[in-house]
This record gives structure tokens, C-alpha cells and sequence, in this order.
């Protein structure tokens, strides 16, 4: 486990696996996670028709509580009894949630979900309490182990050891994987902490109006060593000396003797530059992942689902096209599985494997996939790969996918990735000029864009203008631009006493908003007139084409 926080605004944790990069944490002052904080909210709207509830808990964006998030203490009957760990009352057995929320009512809701574009975080009233080898989930009850403890051994055994503890009434707790080789004494001390939590959260629900914070999770480094270490690891190296010191502190707290493994980290060169991991990074900048058969997978996230294209490349076995496509797809699995991760991607996700005739084929890829997945934390189902060769399947999204968090959009662009080519852009100031010439009172019209749009007007369709001005009467003058988008049009029309004359379309064509005209008596900037002229002359054909004018042109 490397942490780099040599940055005071960031800090970055990589861990690695046979000294592959295979889980990255990135956490900056500026975008702090709010998941897993406790809140103390109150309900703004209920909206029947999607089953749900708007709750202001204190942050800018108003957090979204569907009603199967929403615990039965809060039904209209409830007895205040305790749901069973892992069983929660099914949707189609909930009251609809108009009869369980009113507006104005206070609930304490937990952030399970980080907020993406408009759409605020997603908030639960199952509450949980996470420590070093127990969670904690008051108003539940029974016991669980970790999904990802999978032998049954192994389960009996921890579920005795849970039965031996002193457990508080109406609270359920599940062993985490850390638990699994712990003895009674240690659990029950990760127990007494968490019921000390509790405690003081409890303090704060009467104290507090809403909305007030409850509970903050730790932070990142905190964080991320409570869920994820393990005897695994057989190094943390810190390269900022006041988090290592805390990083020991925490160990021999949670995991007595595991301090010896930190490491601080004090040469010259960067931690993350040492160990490869920085041009590790720099691959999730691009779409395109190479395999190692010599294939590659080409990854689009969208606004409604993550698109992954697997193609084969230059590998070929032997002419044999099924054989071929099953082993890229084999090492596609394993690849895809790591970028998910890598990436932080979910909601729903589409595979376009390569086409495989024989079953067995695509059902061993499907496994491959499925057990690849089911080492994250993060639940996913998977569909069966459909005579496509398109696999479905929805991944739990926690936090904003590395692209999100990494990027901004595009202002030339809007995101898209797209703008309109050079003939689009003069054709549509052609029309928005032709528009603009019907237009009572209009004497001169100045169009400002940029230097390819310019010279597609002033070369390819000088005719047209010239024509028009004969036509109208008008002065026509282009503006070449080098500092505008290309895409980007700036139209503005004057009278013949150089005062704005406001025309229909008189806007830029990216719809962004035209910019004032300079105010009335100043001299119009130096532009290109339809005869291709540089002196702020139209020398078109009209009747006052040659003369140069003072106004609101541009």
C-alpha cells in the first residue's frame, strides 16, 4: 500500500498487487466524500409519483431517500421493532412513502451515495457504524458475516465467537473480513467503541436541530486502511512523516503489532514516480486499454450507461476465429473487472464481447467475469452474454467515476466532443444574416467568427453577400476573430445613425448569448468587408458599400 501526500490539496493511495496497480483512492480538499456521514435532515418535498423524499441535511444539494431506504420506525404502524440484518421489508410490503414523511419532518439519513452532475447524494435511514472488525446497524437486529467470507467453516466459527460477545438490544452487527481471525477479546473492543459512537451520536440527535452533521467518516488514509488492510500486506510506505505517525497510531489501536509494517518514505525521487504508478495513472486518461494478447478494450462512459468494445487486434490462434475470440474475451474479463474498479465506474455498464458460436465458451467467460467482480466491495450483477455478444450488467456506484472527478467540460465543446465543421458554421450565418436583413431599420450588419469561418465567407460565398447588399441595400462586414471558437458566431446590427438595431437571430449560432455592441459614436472595429477588403469597407455592391461608417458595427 503506497499513500502519497506529498500535496497538501491531494492525497493518493495505490494499492498493488503483485506489483501491479489494482485499487487507486483519490481524495482532494476541495471534493471531500461525503459517504458514510450521518445527518440530521429535514424532509423539503414528497413526491408520490416516484416514491420518494427531498431531505436538506445541511449541504448545498438536497439528498434524494427512495422508500426502500426508508426503515420501518418510520412507517406509519411501526412498533419501533428491529429489522433482521440482511433482511430488509421488501418494496411491495412498504407503505407508500406520502403516508410514512411529511414535509418539515426531521430524519436522520446517512450519505451512501456521492451526488453526480444535478442529481443530489443518494441518503438512507438504515444507519451503519463501520470499525476495524465489526459494522454497527442500530435498529436492526441479528448477526451477519461479510458476503466475502465464502467458506462455511469459517462462517460457523465467527458466528460462535459473535454469540460469545456482549451485545447491546436493537442493534445488528456484521464480521468483516479484518474479524475473521480475531478473538473474542478483540471484537468485543471494536464493540465497546462503536457503542461509545453511537453514544455520543445519540447525544447530538436530541441536542442538534436539523440539519446538523452527526457523524464524518475518517479521512482517507484513515479510511482506507480500516476497510481494506489486511495480513496481505506486507508493506505500507508513507511518503509525509506526520501520516505515518498517525497511520502507526491508528495500527496500534486496530491491529496491535501491524505498526511495524509502515514504512516512511524519504528519497528524492517521488513515491509514486518510484514504483511505476504515476504512468499507471496516466493510462486511465485514455479510452483505449491494451491487453497483453495484443488486443485492447475501448472504454465510453456516457450520461446513461459505460460502453465497453472489446476488440481482438492483430492476435490471431492459428486461423481459428472462435479460439481467438476466446481468449481475448478470457483476458478481457480480468481487464474489464480491474478498469471498473480502477476507474470507479457503475450504474450500467454493456460489454460488446467478441462473438463466440460455442456455449461453453461464453458461459466460462461469464465466470471469469463474475468472479473477478465479486472481489470488490462494490455488489454488481451480471446478465448472461446474449447472441451479440453483449453482456449486461449494473455495478454499485459510491462516489464519481475517476473521468468525472479528473475532467472538466470541454467549453469549446459543451462535453460533446464535437463542434460544427467550418462549411456548417457559414451556412448558418448565412441564413442568420439573411434573417437579419429583413429586419426594418437595419442599415449595416457585422458578423464576428472565427478565421476558417471568415474566409469560407469571404472567398466561397462573397457572391452571396454581395448580392444581398446589392439587393438590400445593406453594408455586410466579416470580422475574422482568432481568440473565437469554431463554432462560435458574434452578429450585431446598426441603423443608419449607428444605433443597435435588435434583430431576430441575432445571436451566436453556439447559443450563447451575442456580446453588447460598443456604445453608439464609436468607431467599428477593423474587419473584412464582402470584396475581401481590410480597411472596415464592405466594398460590396451597395449604394453605400464603399464608404466607410461610423456606428455600432462590429
Amino acid at each position: 500500500m503506497l499513500i502519497n501526500v506529498s500535496d497538501s490539496d491531494e492525497v493518493r493511495i495505490a494499492l498493488l498487487r503483485d506489483g501491479r496497480l489494482d485499487e487507486l483512492y483519490i481524495e482532494r480538499a476541495a471534493n471531500i466524500s461525503n459517504v458514510g456521514n450521518i445527518y440530521k435532515g429535514r424532509v423539503t418535498n414528497v413526491e408520490p409519483s416516484i416514491q420518494a423524499a427531498f431531505i436538506d441535511f445541511g449541504l448545498p444539494m438536497q439528498g434524494f431517500l427512495h422508500i426502500s431506504d426508508l426503515h420501518p420506525n418510520y412507517f406509519p404502524e411501526s412498533k419501533g421493532e428491529p429489522e433482521l440484518v440482511g433482511r430488509k421489508t421488501p418494496r411491495r410490503a412498504r407503505p407508500p412513502i406520502q403516508n410514512c414523511l411529511r414535509r418539515g419532518q426531521e430524519v436522520i439519513v446517512q450519505v451512501i451515495k456521492e451526488g453526480v452532475g444535478t442529481k443530489g447524494p443518494t441518503l438512507s435511514t438504515y444507519v451503519s457504524l463501520p470499525g476495524r472488525f465489526l459494522v454497527m446497524m442500530p435498529g436492526m437486529d441479528q448477526l451477519g458475516v461479510s458476503r466475502k467470507i465464502e467458506d462455511e467453516e469459517t462462517r460457523r466459527k465467527v458466528r460462535g465467537i459473535l454469540n460469545q460477545l456482549s451485545l447491546p438490544k436493537g442493534f445488528g452487527f456484521i464480521v468483516r473480513t479484518a474479524g475473521i481471525d480475531r478473538n473474542r477479546k478483540d471484537l468485543q473492543r471494536d464493540l465497546n467503541y462503536l457503542c461509545r459512537l453511537w453514544d455520543k451520536v445519540q447525544v447530538r440527535i436530541k441536542k442538534e436541530p436539523a440539519p446538523a452533521t452527526l457523524y464524518k467518516e475518517s479521512d482517507l488514509v484513515i479510511r482506507t486502511i480500516r476497510d481494506v488492510y489486511d495480513s496481505n500486506y506486507q508493506k505500507i510506505i508513507v511518503d509525509n512523516p506526520t501520516v505515518a505517525a498517525r497511520v502507526r497510531e491508528f495500527l496500534q489501536i486496530a491491529s496491535p503489532n501491524a505498526e511495524e509494517v509502515v514504512e516512511l518514505y524519504d528519497e528524492p525521487k517521488p513515491l509514486f514516480h518510484r514504483h511505476g504508478i504515476e504512468s499507471e495513472i496516466d493510462k486511465l486518461y485514455s479510452k483505449h486499454v491494451p491487453l497483453p494478447c495484443g488486443g485492447s478494450l475501448v472504454i465510453e462512459q456516457t450520461e446513461a450507461l459505460v460502453a465497453i468494445d472489446v476488440n481482438s487486434g492483430r492476435f490471431r490462434v492459428h486461423d481459428n476465429p472462435e479460439e481467438t475470440a476466446f481468449r481475448v474475451n478470457m483476458e478481457a474479463a480480468d481487464e474489464i473487472a480491474r478498469q471498473l474498479r480502477l476507474r470507479d465506474l457503475g450504474g450500467l455498464i454493456i460489454c460488446d464481447f467478441i462473438d463466440m458460436m460455442v456455449e461453453k465458451h461464453k458461459r466460462t467467460v461469464e465466470r471469469r467475469l463474475s468472479d473477478a467482480l465479486r472481489k470488490h466491495k462494490e455488489r454488481a450483477k451480471l446478465l448472461r452474454i446474449s447472441r451479440f455478444g453483449i453482456l449486461e450488467m449494473t455495478r454499485q456506484r459510491q462516489r464519481p467515476s475517476f473521468a468525472k472527478s479528473m475532467f472538466m467540460e470541454c467549453p469549446r465543446c459543451s462535453g460533446s466532443g464535437r463542434v460544427k465543421a467550418t462549411e456548417t458554421v457559414a451556412l448558418d450565418v448565412m441564413r442568420d444574416i439573411r434573417l437579419a436583413s429583413q429586419r426594418d431599420g437595419v442599415a449595416s450588419i457585422d458578423v464576428t467568427v472565427c478565421n476558417a469561418v471568415a474566409d469560407d465567407l469571404l472567398n466561397r460565398k462573397r457572391h452571396y453577400l454581395t448580392d444581398l447588399e446589392r439587393a438590400k441595400g445593406h453594408v455586410i462586414r466579416i470580422h475574422p476573430d482568432p481568440m473565437l471558437g469554431a463554432d462560435e458566431v458574434r452578429i450585431s446590427c446598426t441603423d443608419r445613425r449607428g444605433r443597435e438595431v435588435v434583430a431576430t437571430g441575432n445571436a451566436d449560432t453556439t447559443g450563447r448569448p451575442a456580446t453588447a455592441p460598443p456604445a453608439a459614436g464609436s468607431r467599428p472595429p477593423q474587419g473584412q468587408g464582402t470584396g475581401g477588403r481590410t480597411d472596415g469597407q464592405s466594398g460590396g455592391g451597395g449604394r453605400r458599400g464603399g464608404r466607410r461608417r461610423r456606428g455600432r458595427g462590429r
